[in-house]
């Protein structure tokens, strides 16, 4: 059985957070006092981890976010290539986060990770009740980890 698209957009994979001078001076500074300290304890590995940890910080907070296509269906939400069905998800809410809106689905499984999918603000009526037939709507707030990304801005 064909799926049918009831919508199309595109949208970024994440919001992108300016970062000064400041930010990279920040991040070196700590980088540098946990080496110290690493080398001052003779812990090598944690210092390997620490310099690992901070090139691959360095790469991810370079890259620009990439723009997705995403497609609203009878089946799920398709991101690119990749299908997410309903039935995979108890409920869904919408969040905002400064003017940045999003869809949060939440999984059946208990451990299973939240998908967010960021929207156009001129789309999100209609893709918020189509959500809405399908699903059940429970409010959503940034979690730890968000809070953590947007506080360090990466």
């Amino acid at each position: 059985m064909a799926k049918k698209t009831i919508v199309n957009w595109e949208a970024r994979e994440y919001i992108e957070y300016k970062k000064n001078a400041g930010w990279y001076f920040g991040l070196f500074i700590v980088v540098a006092v946990l080496c110290g300290l690493a080398i001052w304890l003779q812990q090598w590995t944690f210092l390997i981890l620490i310099i690992v940890a901070a090139i691959a910080l360095l790469t991810y907070t370079m890259r620009k976010p990439r723009m997705l296509h995403y497609s609203l269906s009878d089946k799920g939400i398709s991101e690119g290539n990749n299908l997410y069905p309903f039935d995979k998800f108890r409920a869904f809410g919408v969040l905002n986060d400064n003017n940045h809106y999003s869809i949060v689905l939440t999984p059946k499984k208990r451990f299973g990770s939240r998908v967010r999918v960021y929207f156009p603000e001129t789309e999100g009526e209609q893709i918020v009740d189509i959500f809405g037939a399908r699903l059940p709507m429970e409010p959503v707030k940034l979690d730890m980890l968000d809070k953590l990304v947007r506080f360090l801005r990466i």
